[in-house]
């Protein structure tokens, strides 16, 4: 098979790459846990509407409040001094990146001091059940390249749930919005089974998929695999061709040059 014959640039992790995924996503879902367990999961809207908020399309602004809460909870983190999570350093990123927010925690590992991780949050409406089912994540081939740029690019889906009501302020008399987070879950991107990721064909090169983000099942693969997997997504795409995956290859240096 022409795919297979390719001299490809082939990444490769660090032996603690599992250990550090481990380690950023239980910690990223304990800061979450901790923020719910002490009730500062709300988000308030101040409107001048009298009779209430469009609940029936609230969900469709909801994204960007979730996302800014999250990244505010992980500043409160950096900000407190006692700070039990490591954490040192927050960067929310323009919108354009290929996540929304950058965390970096002091670990001691053999062969550095820190870890980095990418986030990508994605807001679901618990009341909705279609609400952000299969969200895209990001475009194969800038993910694909991501991965051969950094074999140890460690890429996590912070998955949010959240509610939203209105209620009455006391002192305006005008309705407020609330929106709640209720449930979360993180994981890393390339630690997703196979069934659970799927290929979009749609948007330049095509979108990479989670089928379903409230039911997902992990497994552990090194970044080489997982370049294989994103391939295999692509190239069984009734819509791509090996043609359309060598340009592209070629593009963004997964394979090495002829001399």
């Amino acid at each position: 098979m022409a795919y297979d014959s390719q001299n490809f640039k082939i990444p490769r992790q660090n032996f603690d790459y599992s250990e550090c995924s481990y380690f950023v996503t239980a910690t990223i879902e304990a800061i979450i846990k901790d923020a719910i367990d002490k009730g500062r999961n709300k988000i308030v809207i101040n409107t001048n509407l009298k009779l209430g908020l469009p609940m029936e399309n609230i969900n469709k602004i909801a994204g960007p409040f979730v996302e800014a809460w999250a990244a505010q909870t992980f500043y409160d983190v950096l900000e407190d001094q006692s700070n039990k999570y490591h954490l040192i350093n927050v960067e929310t990123v323009e919108r354009l990146h290929i996540a929304d927010v950058i965390l970096q925690f002091r670990k001691q590992r053999k062969i550095d001091s820190g870890v980095t991780a990418e986030v990508d949050v994605k807001a679901t409406a618990e009341d909705i059940e279609s609400s952000g089912k299969s969200p895209n994540i990001t475009s194969y081939a800038r993910i694909r390249t991501a991965y051969i740029e950094d074999p140890d690019y460690i890429f996590i889906i912070l998955s949010l749930k959240h509610r939203v009501y209105s209620t009455r302020n006391n002192i305006t008399g005008l309705m407020d919005g609330i929106m709640e987070v209720v449930a979360y879950n993180a994981y890393d991107l390339k630690f997703l089974s196979s069934r659970d990721i799927s290929y979009n064909p749609a948007l330049g090169t095509g979108q990479i998929q989670v089928r379903d983000i409230h039911y997902v099942e992990l497994e552990e693969r090194t970044t080489w695999e997982f370049c294989q997997l994103l391939d295999r997504k692509y190239l069984q795409s009734a819509r791509r061709s090996f043609d359309q995956w060598l340009v592209l290859a070629n593009k963004n240096g997964w394979i090495k040059a002829n001399d």
